[in-house]
C-alpha cells in the first residue's frame, strides 16, 4: 500500500532538466515528459526510457508533446522528415489524418512512450492567437470534434493514452500563456457552444485525460484565477460534465500561473481538484515544491483526501494502459 508521499509523487510529471528525476522516480514520481533536447537518436532514446522504467517505484507515464507541425519533439531523429500540424493534416482529409496519426502512434509506441499530450482541441476563433493557430484542427467547432474523435481513437487503439487540451479552450486567447495569463472574456453560453463543446464530446467518448489551461475565463471566475487552479472550472468538469478521468495542468513554470506562488499554486490546484501537474524541470526547486506540499498535507485532511482521490484516478488509468 502506497504511503501519502508516494501518492503525492504520483501526481507529478517532471522533465529531465535539473537531473533529480531519478531519485524522484524511486520515491514514486508519476511520470516523465520528454523534450527535443532529450531525444538525440533512436537507440539513445529507447535506452533512456528503459533506464527511467528501471528507476521507477511505480510504472510511470512516459509522455511527450507530439502534435506535428510546430510542436514535434522528435525532430533530431527524423532526418528532416516532419509531421504536419493538425490544421493541415485535417484539411488533407480523413484518410491522411488517420495515416499520419497512426504513424505518430506507432513511432511513439516503438520508443516506449505511453502518453501523448494531444490532440489539441482548441477552436481557433481568434486569427491573432499567438499560441494555437495551426495547432487546432479548425476554427469551426464541429470540425474540431471530428478531428479529435479520429486522433484519440487511433492513439487509444495503439496503446497511447490521448490527452485533449487545453480546457476550456485556448482558441480565443490574445496572448500566450507561457508569457502571461490570457483573459477569455466570453459568457458561458458562447464558451459552451464554441470552445467547451469539443471537450464535452471527448468526455462523452471516454477521453482518458484532459489538460487544463492557464487561462482566466470570466465565465468561471470574475477574479483573476487561472482555470488550472479554479475550483469552479474543475468542478464544472467533474459535476456538470460528470468527468471521472485524470485532469492534468499545463506546464506549471508558465507565466500564466507563476504569480500564484510555487507551493501555493500547487496546493490551490490540488484543492481545486487537479490530479496531476507538469513541471518541465526536475531541479531542486521542483522537488522542494513536492516535499513542501507533502509537509502541508500531513496536517491537512482536505489535502490528504484530494491526494487520495487523485492517486486512485491515476492508478485506474495506469491499470488500463501500463500495468
Amino acid at each position: 500500500m502506497a504511503d501519502l508521499r508516494t501518492k503525492l509523487y504520483q501526481m507529478f510529471i517532471l522533465g529531465l532538466n535539473g537531473g533529480l528525476y531519478s531519485s524522484a522516480l524511486s520515491k514514486g514520481l508519476g511520470g516523465i515528459i520528454f523534450f527535443t533536447d532529450d531525444i538525440l537518436s533512436v537507440a539513445q532514446f529507447k535506452k533512456l526510457i528503459e533506464t527511467v522504467n528501471e528507476q521507477s517505484l511505480i510504472p510511470p507515464f512516459l509522455s511527450i508533446d507530439q502534435e506535428g507541425g510546430r510542436v514535434e519533439r522528435t525532430q533530431n531523429i527524423h532526418n528532416g522528415k516532419k509531421y504536419i500540424s493538425a490544421k493541415f493534416a485535417f484539411e488533407k482529409g480523413e484518410k491522411f489524418l488517420k495515416e499520419q496519426t497512426f504513424e505518430i502512434a506507432k513511432e511513439l509506441k516503438d520508443y516506449g512512450i505511453n502518453l501523448n499530450f494531444a490532440p489539441c482541441i482548441d477552436v481557433n476563433t481568434n486569427p491573432n492567437n499567438p499560441i494555437i493557430g495551426e495547432r487546432a484542427f479548425s476554427s469551426i467547432t464541429e470540425k474540431v470534434i471530428e478531428g479529435e474523435k479520429i486522433v484519440s481513437d487511433i492513439y487509444r487503439r495503439n496503446g497511447i493514452i490521448p490527452c485533449v487540451k487545453h480546457f476550456p479552450g485556448h482558441g480565443d486567447a490574445q496572448t500566450d500563456s507561457h508569457l502571461s495569463l490570457p483573459v477569455i472574456n466570453l459568457g458561458m453560453r458562447d464558451m459552451e457552444q464554441i470552445h467547451i463543446k469539443p471537450f464535452i464530446s471527448a468526455v462523452n467518448s471516454g477521453i482518458e485525460m484532459i489538460m487544463v489551461a492557464h487561462l482566466h475565463c470570466t465565465c468561471f471566475d470574475k477574479e483573476s484565477i487561472p482555470t488550472s487552479l479554479s475550483k469552479k472550472a474543475i468542478s464544472y468538469l467533474r459535476k456538470e460534465l460528470n468527468y471521472s478521468g485524470v485532469l492534468i495542468s499545463d506546464d506549471m513554470v508558465m507565466k500564466g500561473v507563476a504569480d500564484y506562488g510555487k507551493v501555493e499554486a500547487c496546493v490551490m490546484g490540488i484543492k481545486a481538484g487537479l490530479d496531476m501537474f507538469i513541471y518541465r524541470n526536475s531541479d531542486e526547486e521542483t522537488i522542494n515544491i513536492i516535499e513542501e506540499v507533502y509537509n502541508l498535507a500531513l496536517s491537512d485532511r482536505d489535502l490528504q483526501k484530494n491526494i487520495e482521490d487523485s492517486y486512485n484516478r491515476i492508478q485506474l488509468l495506469k491499470e488500463k494502459y501500463i500495468f
